[in-house]
């Protein structure tokens, strides 16, 4: 008997260098936690069906310091991070994002990895990589190569990481300021984000949203008027501008856009 998955390849690898070379030889879609996939299986919306199960690559879960931050391993599940001192400390909002992706059995599957890998503008992780201005780890035979957060989306679901490339981590540089996540959707959880956004209330604020665009995004004019002390309608007309929502199956863009003010005063007014 055939099944949805009797026509899928899949090859798996016990190291990172193991990986590298098989992407090198044999490009192929690394998969981890699978939560994407199995998805886009159950709705016959897969659009590969040649996969490398990275899974096994322990050494890709580690969350730890760096210099002047954190790191945080690529296989790094939700429930990880919600249980990590160093990001509990360093990047609460994070922890906050994670708590609201999906119920417990994603959150032990669900890799940070994966969800910047997958490039939904919806990833609920997203904004909070963009507020703090992570940089994304991709690593290949040749070496390492290191992209800011903002540089690494170019489209819809579509990122600059090579066929030959993995992520292996995201370093997070020290965050200073307040920090503020929101999710929006149709349930408190396991829903997908209808518009999703972190901030960062410091000398110079930053805002991040996603849901309301091809790609998450970084709100750099609303957060210049807000440093230079502008008044919230004024900044509020900027962000409008800076937002494109679009209407499909789990809302309008009305909605999203008056949802999105809402945020932003909500984030203004929190962390006062």
């Amino acid at each position: 008997m055939r099944t949805a998955i009797s026509t899928l390849d899949l090859r798996r690898a016990r190291t990172t260098d193991e990986a590298l070379r098989i992407l090198a030889d044999d490009p192929r879609t690394p998969i981890a936690g699978a939560t994407d996939v199995y998805v886009a299986l159950n709705f016959g919306t897969l659009d590969t069906q040649r996969f490398l199960d990275i899974w096994p690559l322990a050494e890709l879960r580690e969350i730890t310091r760096a210099r002047n931050g954190i790191r945080i391993g690529a296989l790094a599940t939700y429930t990880s991070m919600i249980q990590s001192p160093i990001v509990r400390e360093s990047l609460p909002m994070l922890v906050e994002a994670a708590r609201q992706i999906g119920g417990v059995q994603i959150q032990n599957r669900g890799t940070l990895g994966g969800n910047i890998a997958n490039a939904s503008p919806a990833g609920d992780s997203l904004p909070v990589l963009a507020a703090a201005d992570a940089v994304v780890i991709l690593q290949s035979v040749d070496g390492d190569r290191r992209v800011p957060i903002g540089e690494f989306y170019t489209g819809y679901r579509r990122t600059v990481r090579r066929p030959n490339e993995l992520v292996v981590a995201v370093e997070v540089p020290r965050v200073q300021g307040k920090q503020w996540f929101r999710k929006v959707g149709t349930r408190a959880a396991q829903a997908i984000s209808k518009v999703v956004m972190a901030g960062v209330r410091g000398p110079a604020p930053r805002l991040a949203i996603g849901s309301v665009a091809p790609v998450v995004l970084r709100l750099r004019r609303t957060e210049a008027l807000l440093a230079r002390a502008a008044s919230l309608d004024e900044a509020a007309r900027v962000f409008h501008e800076e937002i494109q929502p679009i209407d499909d199956l789990r809302s309008t863009a009305a909605y999203r856009r008056h949802v999105a003010e809402s945020l932003l005063r909500r984030f203004w007014s929190d962390t006062a």
